[in-house]
């Protein structure tokens, strides 16, 4: 078999995406006072205000390029995350997902932004919080279903982009995968224009994820 029939076979081979962290990147973090979202976390438990049963907090915001601030949830984590030093909202789902990947990126992707929707609105840390508009970034926590290697990019790309096109309303982006093999599979996503997270919501309320 030649070389490019052994790629088409790679391309069109399943991949099963579960466990999926979105990170959505925050404008000016020099602004956001870590501190400050502690009581926010708590008030989220108290009224148990998202899809997901929510248990505690942790702060590890003394940590260097640590998790920063972490919503515990029995089915996912909520944090305001530092990893690489890059402070971004991070949504970490720890369940298996139902359905197929375009639903479970839907339900990730969506999730995230809905808790960054509430953050920016809430008058407790007064307007510091944003999203940046153009960088999100998607890593998969299943070495067994997703390692990180070329096949896996190969089998998992047109999923992701069946999605991203959604999400942006099939307006451009670039994708950046993560090329240490000793880290999670992941893809940082670069729009080319800022978005608002209504937009990108009401993006992905607009027909039903892609079978594939």
């Amino acid at each position: 078999m030649s070389n490019r029939g052994i790629q088409l076979i790679e391309e069109e081979a399943a991949v099963e995406l579960q466990h999926i962290n979105v990170k959505l990147l925050l404008k000016a973090p020099e602004r956001v006072d870590l501190h400050a979202v502690v009581p926010v976390f708590h008030s989220w438990i108290q009224d148990q205000s998202t899809d997901e049963l929510l248990l505690d907090v942790a702060s590890y915001s003394h940590v260097k390029d640590g998790p920063g601030v972490i919503l515990i949830g029995h089915e996912s984590d909520y944090s305001l995350d530092m990893t690489d030093g890059r402070l971004g909202f991070r949504y970490n789902r720890k369940a298996l997902g139902d359905g197929n990947n375009q639903s479970r990126l839907e339900q990730a992707v969506s999730a995230a932004l809905r808790a960054v929707e509430r953050l920016e609105t809430d008058e407790r840390i007064e307007n510091s919080f944003q999203f940046d508009g153009r960088n999100i970034e998607l890593f998969f926590n299943d070495r067994l279903l997703a390692p990180n290697t070329d096949q896996t990019q190969l089998a998992a790309d047109s999923e992701l982009r069946i999605f991203l096109n959604r999400l942006a309303a099939s307006e451009p982006y670039s994708l950046l995968y993560e090329a240490d093999s000793r880290r999670l599979f992941g893809v940082r996503v670069q729009f080319e224009r800022e978005f608002t997270v209504s937009e990108l919501l009401q993006n992905l309320s607009v027909g039903q994820p892609a079978a594939h």
